[in-house]
């Protein structure tokens, strides 16, 4: 029985006796799953201690599988929070309802800046980043996974190119990390994809341009990646890169959008907030390659900071610390115009980092 460990595969260590014993006795193994896969999501991490063979099928992509047959996936919000004083940060837990259930145990490796996070297969991916080491600021190659099946974290492969201030993204169930600054702070245009099946990283094909501080989006099977700026353009880009997996190459439009401080997938639409005005939504349609505004229903400084998150298929947005008097919003796509914006009881203990959504 293999599973995937570090980035490579590794047999665990189940003799020939455990491998041939049923996960439950006088129950064929496929019957077992559907058991275990029917236990309630917070019970999971506890039920993957009870044997190695137990673990395995937890944190398998089959269990993921086994529980959305039996209709009985959960959605569950992450929200990488900053504590007071802006020195530490931690992962904070909330069910569909908003309701906080838990925090995350502390992230491995050195406090880092510039990394990006990714959900795939049901687990989060905190890849690469900036550390600061021995006084010196030093690109990161580290790539760390949290199974939140059982509550843990583990190191997977290394990135093939240190990296900070990318674009990060998951197509296909693939993960995309795209330009950036490396380890001696060059700008970069290499992009990677890394396959969870494998463990491994590869290179594709580069951008046609070094691209830091952008981000990246997947929609209709292509990675979409915009802002940030670039060596050959003047101040921030409208570039839109866009790569075709299954060309393996990319083209590009100039459509896109500039200074982004907040951005996130909801259904088939793409939502950005652009520094230049904190009080306007731009919205982009991947079906038709065109963006629309919605105005926030807010009065004062234009400036005021949101971050966001989605839950349920709705939009948050979490106000920034400094805008203490506001509370988090949350933006229905699917309602009624008029009814489309209502304020939300969801509160954070502190600014928020960045989130993610996981279904599992």
């Amino acid at each position: 029985m293999e599973a995937l460990v570090s980035g490579k595969k590794r047999i665990i260590n189940l003799d020939s006796r455990l491998l041939s014993e049923p996960l439950i006795p006088g129950l064929s193994d496929d019957v077992a799953k559907l058991c275990l896969a029917l236990v309630p999501r917070a019970s999971l991490p506890s039920m993957g201690r009870v044997c190695k063979k137990w673990r395995y099928v937890v944190q398998s992509r089959e269990f993921i599988t086994v529980r959305k047959l039996a209709g009985i996936l959960q959605e569950w919000l992450y929200v990488l929070t900053m504590d007071a004083g802006g020195k530490e940060s931690h992962w904070e837990v909330m069910n569909c309802l908003g309701h906080k259930l838990s925090s995350l145990p502390p992230m491995p490796g050195p406090v880092k800046t510039g990394f990006k996070v990714v959900v795939v297969d049901g687990k989060l991916l905190v890849i690469a980043g900036c550390a600061m080491i021995n006084g010196s600021h030093v690109a990161s190659s580290d790539v760390y996974q949290f199974d939140t099946c059982l509550n843990s974290w583990s190191r997977l492969a290394d990135l093939k190119e240190a990296r900070y201030d990318f674009a990060c993204a998951e197509v296909n169930g693939l993960v995309y990390v795209v330009g950036g600054h490396g380890g001696d702070g060059e700008s970069l245009s290499s992009a990677e994809v890394y396959d969870p099946e494998t463990g491994v990283w590869s290179f594709i094909e580069s951008l046609r341009r070094p691209r830091w501080g952008c981000f990246a989006s997947g929609f209709n099977g292509k990675l979409y990646v915009m802002g940030g700026r670039s060596n050959f353009t003047i101040g921030n880009s409208k570039l839109v890169d866009v790569y075709s997996p299954k060309c393996g190459s990319w083209c590009g439009s100039k459509n896109g959008v500039t200074m982004v401080t907040a951005h996130a997938e909801v259904g088939k639409k793409l939502f950005c907030i652009e520094w230049k005005n904190q009080r306007k939504m731009s919205v982009f349609n991947a079906e038709d390659d065109t963006w629309e505004v919605v105005a926030l229903p807010l009065s004062g400084s234009s400036r005021a900071g949101f971050q966001f998150g989605k839950l349920s298929g709705k939009l948050l947005l979490f106000p920034s610390q400094e805008e203490t008097g506001h509370n988090t919003l949350l933006y229905d796509p699917d309602a009624t115009p008029g009814r489309q914006w209502k304020t939300s009881e969801i509160k954070l203990s502190g600014s928020c980092v960045c989130s993610v959504t996981i279904i599992a």
